[in-house]
């Protein structure tokens, strides 16, 4: 029996000293601790708001709250987050004690210690229904930002500029901004390992230009392809999962996926205007491909697309899709590749009489409007972009329903304006240059 018993204590000592003690993730001292990207507001909902950050190691983190001018009043703490490197070190923080339409003043709190940040504020979204007519307000948007990183890029000129771009676009003081896809560059070193997603989405984040815009709206987001994958990618990626997953640890949109189905889609409001993010890349099919289903968003996201537009009263119904889909010309990406998709889903909101739909679109390093007509009604698509990548004229590309004077070849981001009664709502949309002047500007009533 004293035999077996010396075995067993001999077995543990043994044990104990080849096991690898096990290190909690939160262990780093404070002082070393920091942020390296965000704070960014997200989601804005009338009792809650997400707020985005990224730290340079593991750390429990919170943000603490209370209205901006309630300087008397305790601060609220939201739940805390252990940031963890397999979603680099990002945290999405919900504020869940909120009012409406108040702003709030909050602070980073990581591993205890208050985070040394400017002042920070999120907003909640206004109870404007039943009561009177929707606020006026305005967002922004754009696409195409690549950020520059020698060792990765390709020889040559630099495909990166004006990056002053996100300060222009701070100072025309939006509500929220939208991501209308290529938000990021994956490089050829990055698309093919989960260390590579977070490499290239942490290079970009944390590019100094930016700070102060992420931390000045909120913020929403859709991707294309070079935030997906590679050029061009489609649903066979093999990477498809892990690049979703990514996705999600670096926006803090309301939800990912619709129905039973993951994606990088989702819906809100935003006071009058009801906004859909749709996903042109996890179901679509093959650019090459001639035989089978020729899928773009695939059957079962156009009919949950056309569902949310039916099942809204909103004033404007903005459609974000990575690439362009009036545009008539069948090049590059274009929608118009895809023509029975395309036709299906211009038909359903012609049948269905979904009026004041406006396509927000990206990906082709330009700027135009396209108008289509669906006989008692107008349906829009505006393309917005690069925001840092390099520019391209396609003034002479065949697109059949360009609005005249609305194409532009250089750097730019879109405003969009949102005033006026409910029965006269008008949108007014202002294309600025990178250095924040106006390029062009067109207004829209509600019909």
């Amino acid at each position: 029996m004293l035999y077996r018993l010396f075995l067993f204590i001999v077995a543990a000592l043994v044990a104990e000293s080849c096991s690898v003690e096990s290190v909690p993730e939160n262990n780093q001292n404070s002082e070393t601790l920091k942020l390296v990207s965000g704070p960014m507001p997200g989601h804005s909902a009338m009792r809650e708001a997400k707020v985005w950050l990224q730290l340079n190691d593991a750390a429990e983190v919170y943000i603490k709250y209370r209205e901006h001018d309630a300087e008397n009043a305790h601060f609220i703490q939201s739940r805390p987050v252990t940031t963890q490197y397999k979603y680099g070190f990002t945290a999405t923080l919900t504020a869940d004690s909120l009012e409406p339409g108040r702003t709030y003043a909050y602070k980073v709190v990581i591993n205890g210690k208050e985070a040394d940040t400017p002042p920070l504020y999120f907003q909640t979204q206004k109870l404007w229904q039943h009561r009177e007519e929707p606020p006026d307000w305005s967002f922004a948007a754009g696409s195409c930002a690549f950020i520059n990183e020698e060792e990765y890029d390709r020889p040559g000129e630099p495909y990166g500029r004006n990056y002053g771009i996100f300060e222009a676009i701070r100072k025309s003081s939006p509500e929220m901004f939208l991501w209308l896809g290529d938000n990021v560059y994956l490089r050829e070193a990055d698309y093919d390992s989960r260390s590579g997603f977070i490499k290239r989405y942490s290079h970009v984040r944390a590019l100094p230009e930016l700070q102060k815009m992420l931390s000045g709206m909120h913020h929403y987001a859709i991707w294309d392809d070079h935030d997906y994958g590679p050029n061009d990618a489609d649903k066979s990626y093999v990477f498809k999962n892990t690049s979703l997953d990514i996705f999600r640890s670096f926006w803090p949109n309301p939800g990912f996926g619709f129905q039973d189905e993951d994606a990088a889609a989702t819906a809100f409001h935003w006071n009058d205007c009801l906004f859909v993010l749709a996903d042109n890349r996890f179901f679509r099919a093959s650019n090459n491909r001639s035989t089978g289903s020729r899928d773009y968003l695939g059957d079962k996201q156009l009919e949950w697309i056309i569902d949310v537009l039916k099942s809204s009263n909103a004033s404007f119904k903005f459609v974000a899709v990575g690439g362009q889909v009036l545009n008539t010309a069948k090049v590059y990406e274009n929608y118009a590749n895809y023509p029975e998709e395309r036709k299906k889903l211009l038909q359903r909101i012609t049948d269905e009489q979904i009026k004041n739909v406006v396509f927000l679109t990206g990906d082709r390093h330009k700027t135009e409007l396209s108008e289509y007509d669906a006989g008692s009604f107008k349906i829009r698509d505006l393309t917005c972009s690069p925001l840092t990548s390099k520019a391209y004229n396609s003034n002479d590309e065949d697109n059949e329903l360009r609005v005249e004077g609305t194409h532009v070849a250089e750097q730019n981001f879109a405003k969009i304006n949102l005033s006026g009664s409910r029965e006269k709502r008008q949108l007014h949309m202002q294309i600025f240059s990178a250095k924040g002047e106006l390029i062009w500007e067109r207004s829209i009533l509600r019909e």
